[in-house]
């Protein structure tokens, strides 16, 4: 597991640094601001990939990825937050 600033999660990502810090600062990118710098693991940018991946109809690779997918989309259900059939999730209360 690595830690990446704003600008190499942006970078793995493929999109812009200032569209990531909002996406994550809206909950929905896996981040956390650490004072005033935003900090992303690895592992769960690969997660966020693989989740829109598995969501839009691609195949899973193994058992365990489609059991993570089924957990998250049981959880989403269940919170009734997101949207299966998209991967987004709602605003968080809060500024905008």
């Amino acid at each position: 597991m690595k830690t990446l600033t704003l600008l190499e999660a942006a970078r793995f990502l493929k999109m812009h640094p200032e569209e990531l810090r909002r996406r994550a600062k809206i909950g929905l990118v896996p981040g956390a601001e650490v004072g005033k710098c935003w900090v992303f693991l690895d592992l769960d940018l690969a997660d966020h990939i693989r989740s829109f991946m598995l969501l839009h109809g691609k195949r899973c690779e193994s058992q365990l990825e489609r059991r993570q997918v089924n957990v998250t989309l049981q959880t989403r259900k269940r919170v009734g937050r997101g949207s299966p059939s998209t991967g987004c999730m709602p605003r968080r209360g809060g500024r905008r």
